[in-house]
């Protein structure tokens, strides 16, 4: 067997020893901020904080769980994320299912697949994107962060090339038992295509969750940005003001604790919702990928 030969063994062996150290690179970092938020002024102040908290407190969490800014920055990121992951995936799948079928079941098919792929590979730019929501007046509205991101070209084609993945044989006996392009598209793509969907919704929610360039570009007021937003003006523009803490506490606090809480915090809902659709990995990253 291939598994006994040398050569595999070391492969084998070499593959593990390379994953597993990509894998501490990967989690070191998040340690790292786990424990500056955990820990004290002067440690974190001093870099004298490694993988593990010195001066152990909470006081960072305590501060930024009072903070009204950051609570209402999780609630627009929450809503922003769910609501934008729901319909994307509505959008995606009744776009592409017609264009799964052939041109003689759906006509406009090849028109529709050339608009897309032009469409996906030339874009307008960030000035006529801007000018077209304060058209449609979206500019410092919630919808500015769902209705421009409902229809991924590239989920779509991923999505189309699945359903044509699926036997057509499925396709038929439903034809024969009297279903209707809808039922089947309800009764029979839909509940297959749960692995894809499930691995899409992942990426589109990741997506929704970490961006920050839609509530810097179209929100006036700090208080309509998503939480993406927030921690992009405190760590990377340093503007403390954002952080909602009275400059008395932060005299108390480290400046570095608390951004390092914020951040912890704001990667938490990615890290508990992950383990839960990885089981959808292993079918649904191939979606697309093989063609009879």
């Amino acid at each position: 067997m291939y598994y006994k030969n040398p050569s595999y063994k070391v492969f084998y062996y070499l593959n593990v020893t390379i994953l597993i150290l990509v894998s501490i690179l990967c989690i070191l970092p998040l340690v790292h901020i786990f424990a500056v938020s955990l820990s004290g002024k002067t440690a974190a102040e001093s870099n004298l904080v490694t993988f593990i908290p010195i001066d152990f407190n909470l006081d960072s969490y305590v501060k930024t769980f009072q903070n009204d800014n950051f609570l209402h920055a999780i609630q627009i990121s929450v809503l922003r994320s769910l609501i934008g992951t729901v319909l994307a995936m509505i959008v995606t799948v009744l776009a592409a299912f017609p264009l799964s079928r052939s041109s003689i079941e759906f006509k406009p098919r090849n028109f529709y697949v050339w608009f897309f792929l032009i469409i996906m590979i030339f874009d307008a730019g960030l000035i006529p994107h801007y000018l077209l929501n304060q058209k449609i007046g979206l500019v410092g509205s919630f919808w500015v962060y769902i209705l421009p991101h409902l229809l991924n070209v590239w989920n779509v084609i991923l999505m189309m090339n699945f359903f044509r993945a699926i036997p057509k044989e499925l396709d038929e006996a439903a034809t024969m038992d009297g279903a209707n392009s809808f039922r089947i598209f309800m009764s029979v793509y839909l509940p297959i295509s749960l692995p894809a969907l499930a691995t899409l919704s992942l990426f589109t929610l990741v997506g929704h969750w970490n961006n920050w360039f839609d509530g810097m570009l179209y929100m006036r007021s700090p208080d309509q940005w998503p939480l993406a937003t927030l921690l992009q003006t405190i760590v990377v523009a340093r503007d403390l003001s954002q952080t909602g803490i009275d400059f008395e506490d932060l005299e108390l606090l480290s400046n570095r604790s608390v951004k390092s809480a914020q951040i912890f915090i704001a990667m938490l809902p990615i890290l508990v919702v992950y383990p839960f659709l990885q089981r959808f990995f292993v079918k649904g990253i191939v979606i697309g990928a093989v063609k009879e």
